[in-house]
């Protein structure tokens, strides 16, 4: 594949030739642009190699069934959504029987109510702002993931983007606070509904 110009292909063109002729050797392509990134974030949230590099290969087939579902604008912010939302899942799923280290059988902890309740308003606040970024507008959303989630400098959000310093400066500034009233919208609704 590397022989045929890929390199040089955009995510974007490589999701659409997936969607295709779903060749995996596509997604493998994307995967590789972007292997330290998932390995990086599995690394982060679970604090272990061999869960790490699991986890990655996981994520890997999951992108291969998920991608011709989903509408994806931007595959590295997307990629990244998966990334963390699969790596906190393994985490809740292992929290309840062992939140401490496996090897420590001799304590147990105590898994309080409001910390689990915490969890869920915090789970709930998380996707209320995914479902808000994905109303912005294309260059707002792009800028708002590479400056907030991906913590690029507006330098390279301009280099990686091609817009200017002040369109970035300003699609990030318009897009904080598109997502700030239609966070406080949707609270208004739900605390009314």
């Amino acid at each position: 594949m590397k022989s045929l110009g890929t390199s040089k292909l955009s995510d974007e063109e490589i999701l659409r030739r997936y969607r295709r002729d779903h060749h995996p050797e596509w997604i493998g392509l994307l995967f590789e642009r972007y292997m330290h990134l998932v390995m990086g974030v599995c690394m982060k949230y679970l604090k272990n190699l061999d869960d790490a590099e699991d986890a990655t290969q996981q994520i890997f087939l999951k992108v291969m069934d998920e991608v011709n579902n989903t509408e994806i604008r931007y595959f590295k912010g997307w990629l990244y959504q998966v990334t963390k939302n699969f790596c906190l899942m393994q985490l809740r799923k292992k929290s309840p029987n062992d939140p401490l280290d496996e090897t420590d059988d001799s304590s147990q902890a105590i898994v309080f109510p409001e910390d689990e309740e915490q969890l869920q308003i915090k789970d709930e606040q998380l996707s209320l702002l995914e479902e808000a970024i994905e109303q912005l507008n294309p260059p707002q959303q792009t800028c708002i993931r590479l400056f907030y989630l991906e913590k690029h400098s507006y330098q390279e959000i301009a280099e990686l983007t091609g817009y200017s310093l002040m369109q970035v400066k300003s699609y990030i500034q318009n897009g904080k606070r598109n997502l700030r009233i239609m966070l406080e919208k949707k609270q208004k609704q739900l605390n009314n509904g």
